[in-house]
């Protein structure tokens, strides 16, 4: 069985940072989300993965290699527009031959991993299972229906009037079946060609698709909400250690894990929170669900519930909260005089200012 993992989406959900970034590498609990989905795969037992690359190519292939580190070896398969989950399926033929495979979307998180959903398809071999889930918001997804037996009769993509509260999660499993499907459909009015088209394609063919419903945990990490609220949850699990230096004047509780090098002064950290190798921390307070990564200043500020890139500074700052920090950024007080606010925004940037 292979992999085919998703990773050439433009993330325009969460810009200004995907303007220079790829979506799939923004930090959770300071590890990008796409490596929470490749060690799930290889927990699966899956070895061979194919991972689809767009504009953001060579930023992925830095960060993964060769696949080793994570017990797999990657296939970089590149989309020259993102024209739809089937499209990526219909471009990696060549790669997924004729073995089942998952399809696994890079910006996905689901804690606990997929290894039972992966043995129940290699055991009973269906032509296509899905992950469902409820959600209060069916309409920015693909929707299931099922019959009364449970059996998925029909799905529709971000529809106006869903039928049923259960999304798509972002993982598929299928036989070789679905290449027939994903050649038999049209794009849709979005101009892609949709999975759910040709999932819907084989449920009309009378061919065995199943579903799965999980209470578990999973988030679609595409929009700066959503990222807090896994990496909030991500940090609840986190084991605490110290592997840089804190003085006497500092004060540490909970959950917290200083990594290598990071240094903390005369300040107080209140957990869940990771503090990135080489970061400085100095008469600062930082407070419960904030990760800050690596080379990092937070100086003589406040800062909770948020998330910090690397090489970033909050120097006098007196609250920061529910935040997502872009690498080498500087947060610094404004002037008092004039009293004015001075900005340097992204397309897309959102500002809230207390005047």
């Amino acid at each position: 069985m292979k992999a085919l993992v998703l990773s050439g989406g433009a993330g325009t959900r969460l810009r200004p940072i995907t303007h220079t970034s790829a979506k799939q590498l923004v930090p959770v609990a300071n590890k990008p989300v796409l490596f929470y989905g490749l060690e799930a795969i290889a927990d699966a037992g899956i070895t061979e993965v194919g991972i689809v690359v767009g504009d953001t190519a060579d930023e992925i292939r830095e960060a993964v290699g060769d696949g080793s580190r994570f017990g797999i070896e990657v296939t970089y398969i590149p989309q020259d527009a993102p024209l739809g989950l089937a499209h990526a399926v219909l471009i990696a033929r060549e790669f997924l031959g004729d073995d089942d495979f998952v399809m696994y979307l890079g910006d996905n998180f689901i804690v606990g991993g997929i290894t039972g959903l992966v043995e129940e398809f290699r055991a009973e071999r269906p032509e296509a299972q899905i992950l469902l889930t409820q959600v209060p918001n069916p309409t920015s997804f693909g929707v299931a229906e099922l019959d009364a037996q449970g059996r998925v009769v029909g799905l529709e993509e971000k529809p106006k009037q869903p039928k049923s509260d259960l999304a798509l999660v972002g993982v598929y499993l299928f036989t070789p079946a679905i290449h027939e499907a994903v050649r038999s459909i049209e794009p849709s009015w979005r101009g892609e060609l949709e999975i759910t088209h040709a999932i819907q394609w084989l449920i009309d063919e009378k061919r065995d698709v199943r579903s799965t419903t999980i209470s578990g945990y999973w988030k679609d990490t595409g929009n700066v909400a959503d990222m807090l609220e896994v990496n909030r949850s991500v940090l609840e699990t986190v084991p605490p250690s110290n592997e840089g230096t804190v003085d006497e004047d500092s004060e540490i509780i909970g959950r917290v894990r200083i990594e290598a090098g990071a240094r903390v002064t005369g300040s107080r950290i209140v957990g869940p929170v990771i503090i990135g190798a080489g970061t400085v921390v100095s008469d600062a307070y930082i407070g419960p669900f904030t990760s800050v990564s690596e080379d990092c200043r937070i100086e003589d500020s406040e800062i909770e519930y948020s998330i910090v890139l690397r090489g970033s500074s909050v120097t006098g700052v007196r609250r920061v909260e529910a935040s997502l920090i872009g690498r080498d950024v500087e947060v610094t007080p404004a002037p008092r005089n004039p009293s004015a606010h001075r900005l340097v925004l992204g397309d897309h940037s959102k500002v809230q200012i207390s005047s």
